[in-house]
């Protein structure tokens, strides 16, 4: 019996790198491609216009992103100016904030406090809501206009 596994032709017949391969070379670096589009810039057809919102971290309440000191959320009570509605809250850093040069911990989080490192977490929220009744009759209307 033949050592062989299986005795179709061509399987193990001759050795199957016949040359050595030659050794790979790095990528060539490609010339910069085209450059990521602004958020504020024009859009493309299929994409939905984006606004940046300022939203309480307790209920997500949407709210102003001009915070006072006393500002409390209309929804749920929650202090605005707080280390939760930061920018620079992060749960894994050293006293939960991002910031160099904190004095000491800030303790509880979601209360009023006086941090001057405050800056409100703002994030971009794609607009997705319909358009409203006056909106569609004036489109209608301008519509009806081009073919007077």
């Amino acid at each position: 019996m033949s050592e062989r596994k299986y005795r179709q032709r061509g399987y193990q017949d001759e050795p199957r790198d016949k040359q050595p391969r030659p050794p790979k070379r790095a990528p060539e670096p490609r010339a910069p491609g085209r450059p990521l589009q602004d958020a504020s810039g024009p859009r493309t057809p299929n994409l939905m216009a984006s606004h940046e919102v300022f939203r309480c971290a307790r209920c997500g309440n949407r709210l102003s992103t001009d915070v006072a000191l006393d500002t409390r959320c209309a929804r749920c009570g929650v202090d605005v100016h707080s280390c939760i509605n930061c920018v620079s809250f992060d749960t894994s850093a050293r006293w939960q904030c991002t910031q160099t040069g904190l004095p000491e911990r800030v303790a509880p989080k979601d209360e009023r406090n006086a941090c001057t490192f405050f800056s409100a977490r703002t994030t971009v929220e794609r607009q997705t809501g319909t358009a409203t009744a006056t909106d569609q009759h004036s489109a209608r209307r301008a519509f009806d206009e081009l073919f007077k």
